[in-house]
């Protein structure tokens, strides 16, 4: 099992950049799991994901519809956008019928964490916390590969970090300190 990575996310913008990082190694079948307390930034890797994926539509949370389906604008997988925050319970999720349309897409599900894991064995969770201070925007985000498809891709997906973030990802999952 791979060590999760915890980084310290500065900036909307640097969220969104995460994002697409993570589009860049995603495949039509993945699935991605947000989690955060309300207000942690679930949306804006999502945001990221779908213009990374180059997808039609503005990413939004789907908060009142459920789940939305942005379609590929260049023949890519298309993007899966759940919010299961008024779902409660994994069956719930299951009656969405996901399993039919993810092998063509991406999908991501905010509020997933102990709701989605059943869709895939192989998934990344993404978990977020903000800091205390209202007028901070940094992020404390701990990404966690789960199978073997995330595993084997964790090394390319910290090349990744840290070329486009200017980060050490590895040191990020060791706990050492920025020099």
């Amino acid at each position: 099992m791979v060590t999760p990575v915890q980084l310290s996310i500065p900036t909307e913008l640097d969220m969104q950049a995460l994002g697409r990082d993570l589009a860049r190694l995603a495949r039509p079948g993945d699935l991605i799991i947000l989690d955060g307390p309300l207000g942690a930034g679930k949306t804006l890797p999502t945001q990221g994901i779908g213009a990374g994926l180059t997808v039609n539509g503005a990413i939004i949370s789907p908060t009142f519809v459920i789940a939305r389906i942005h379609r590929s604008l260049v023949a890519g997988p298309d993007l899966i956008h759940v919010d299961a925050y008024r779902l409660g319970e994994a069956a719930l999720l299951d009656d969405l019928d996901l399993e039919a349309l993810m092998p063509g897409a991406v999908t991501v599900i905010e509020w997933g964490k102990g709701l989605a894991e059943q869709l895939s064995a192989d998934h990344l969770l993404v978990e977020i916390a903000r800091s205390d201070d209202p007028l901070d925007d940094t992020r404390l985000v701990t990404v966690s590969p789960r199978g073997p498809r995330w595993d084997n891709l964790w090394d390319q997906w910290q090349s990744l970090v840290n070329d486009d973030m200017g980060r050490d990802a590895q040191a990020d999952a060791r706990g050492d300190e920025d020099d």
